[in-house]
Order: C-alpha cells, then sequence, then structure tokens
C-alpha cells in the first residue's frame, strides 16, 4: 500500500487537521497547535474528574489488526476522557479472519455510524487506504503502520521534549538503534526538523541504517560516542526482531556492547541529556536498567503524556471533521 500525499488526506479545505496520519508534510503550526492543545489536557489528568465533553455522543473504534497493550490502552483513556463510546474489535475473532475483506469490515463499521477509526495495522500505508476509502465525516488516526509512521508516538514524544526542553531549536537529538525498521523513527525525524530541531543524528550499525536517511536532514554514526557527543535528548529504539528478514546482527550481547545505552555510554551526552524510549524496553539489549530507572530517564512521563497527546489528536481531528461536514451543508444550501 503505497501512501499519498499525505497532505490530500489529513487537512480539510480550511486546512485544519482531520485526518492524523503521519507528521511528514504537516505544517510547524499544526504540529505545534497539536503540542499546545495536548498541553491543555494534561491539567485534566490530575482532577478527580478527568472526563471533558469534546466527543460526548461520538463513538470511536480501535481498530487494531496489529497487537499493542500500551497504545490501544492509552486511545482507550482518551478517548473515555473526551466522552467517546468505545468500540474494541477484537480482530483475531473478527469477520476478517474469516475471509471478510478489509473494505467490507469497515463498511460495516460505518452503517453503525461510527465517528473515528483508530487503526494499527502491519502493512505500512494502511490508515493512508482507509481514510482514502471511507466515507466522510470519519476521523482516521494512525496507531502505527507497517514501518511507516506512528504519529502519535512521535507527537508524544515532542510534547516531552518541549515539556523537559522547551525550545526544539537548539537542541541536540539522538535516536539510537534499528532505524531501519522503525516507524517511530521516521515519524520522530520529521516532527523534528518541521518543529525546528537542526541538530538530528541517528546511531546504529550500518545494518540498521538505511542508505538514504540523510536525505531527511540528519547525520548517521556508527559510534556511540561521536553520535551520542554533546547531545541534549537521547532516544532509544528496541530491536525490531519480528520485522528483520535476515540476520542483521552477530548477536545481542554484541549489539549491547556497541550500542546499548549504558551508565558510561550516556557519560558522552550532555550532563542534563534526558532518555527516553518509545518502549516495550529491553534491559539489557539496547539499555541498562540503572539507565532506564535512573534520574536522566523520562520514560514514565513519556507514558503519561501518551493520553493527552491522544486526546488532542482525537479532537482536533474530530474537530476538523465537523468543521468540513458544517462546510459541505453550507454549500449545498447555497
Amino acid at each position: 500500500m503505497q501512501p499519498m500525499d499525505p497532505n490530500q488526506i489529513q487537512l480539510n479545505q480550511e486546512g485544519r487537521l482531520k485526518h492524523f496520519l503521519t507528521t511528514e508534510g504537516l505544517s510547524k503550526e499544526i504540529l505545534t497547535e497539536i503540542i499546545e492543545t495536548a498541553n491543555s489536557f494534561i491539567s485534566t489528568q490530575e482532577r478527580s474528574v478527568k472526563t471533558v465533553p469534546i466527543l460526548r455522543g461520538k463513538t470511536v473504534v480501535n481498530l487494531f489488526f496489529e497487537n499493542s497493550t500500551r497504545t490501544r490502552s492509552t486511545f482507550e483513556l482518551a478517548a473515555k476522557r473526551l466522552s467517546a463510546n468505545i468500540l474494541n474489535l477484537d480482530i483475531a475473532r473478527s469477520a476478517t479472519s474469516k475471509g471478510e475483506t478489509l473494505m467490507d469490515t469497515l463498511w460495516n463499521l460505518e452503517s453503525m455510524y461510527s465517528d473515528m477509526f483508530v487503526v494499527r495495522h502491519a502493512d505500512s500505508g494502511a490508515a493512508h487506504f482507509i481514510a482514502q476509502h471511507i466515507t466522510p465525516n470519519v476521523a482516521v488516526i494512525n496507531a502505527g503502520d507497517g514501518r511507516h509512521a506512528h504519529p502519535t508516538q512521535a507527537m508524544l514524544d515532542m510534547l516531552t521534549i518541549h515539556r523537559e526542553k522547551g525550545s526544539f531549536e537548539n537542541i541536540s537529538v539522538a535516536i539510537v538503534g534499528d532505524i531501519l525498521h522503525s516507524r517511530v523513527a521516521r515519524s520522530q525525524i520529521y516532527a523534528l526538523k518541521t518543529l525546528g530541531c537542526n541538530d538530528v543524528r541517528v546511531i546504529g550499525p550500518n545494518t540498521l541504517i538505511p542508505k538514504d536517511i540523510e536525505s531527511l536532514g540528519v547525520r548517521a554514526f556508527n559510534n556511540m560516542k561521536q553520535g551520542l557527543k554533546g547531545v541534549n535528548v537521547v532516544i532509544m529504539l528496541r530491536l525490531q526482531k519480528e520485522r528483520m528478514q535476515t540476520a542483521l546482527l552477530p548477536s545481542e550481547s554484541e549489539y549491547y556492547r556497541l550500542y546499548g545505552l549504558t551508565t558510561e555510554s550516556l557519560a558522552y551526552a550532555e550532563p542534563d541529556a534526558i532518555v527516553m524510549h518509545p518502549g516495550p524496553i529491553n534491559r539489557g539489549v539496547e539499555i541498562e536498567s540503572a539507565v532506564a530507572d535512573g534520574p536522566q530517564s523520562v520514560i514514565l512521563k513519556q507514558v503519561s503524556n501518551g493520553i493527552p497527546m491522544r486526546m488532542a489528536v482525537m479532537a482536533m481531528a474530530m474537530g476538523g471533521q465537523n468543521q468540513e461536514q458544517t462546510l459541505s451543508e453550507q454549500e449545498e444550501a447555497k
């Protein structure tokens, strides 16, 4: 599935978000608005009553064709805190496993007057395909598609960096590990560059770094000491062994020796550098427990920030859909 120009799908005729499929191609203004909206929702998490009525009466369907406990649970919590009705579709027992096509499943869900699909799929471009083919006024949120994109994870990471470091313009960010198979890394790079980060680095063995990665405006390193020197943010990635077609590493122990984030290797970065990880963490493979649980780690803050960030993109996409519907009705009335 080859995704088309995201701006032809993601934005309504007024340039407002109506789907959230990728960070690629979105303007700095929209990404900043997403962060600001998420920031406004953070305070609601500390109230005794955490819900707001923004999606009251709307039905959100979680379509997870690929397992992910953390992403699915944060989307479900986000939708509930926006006062939406939630339907979790059990894909393993759904009609698609019995031979029904994806489009037939979607059309059946549309006939139930669903308002939003949160989609996670193993095929790159699946969320774009769904957004192109469903009826109008249904918002689609990409919760991860193949090796292509994971925009809400990238944006909760941007929210975390913003809250910890402030401006993006004056920081250096290193993304370490399996860049080749990571949809998170691609979404992070697009977001960081758009938000004004001028020094984005990727670190890993040649076998795990795409050959054309520097065309995205990043610098590639094969050495942790050189790559981490002077950085303010270190984002670790897990080895995506389920997506590796061939043996790309000699061994996990050798990988950890060369590219694992340990107390010793973290010292190459700035003293106040923060450590991030989208999860799940593989301790002793890409990160030392002393670092993952240490004072520079903001990994649990990332998890907490996932709820307000997903609230933000869901609220904005539904607002864009409502705006487009209103404009269409006005045009028809003329």
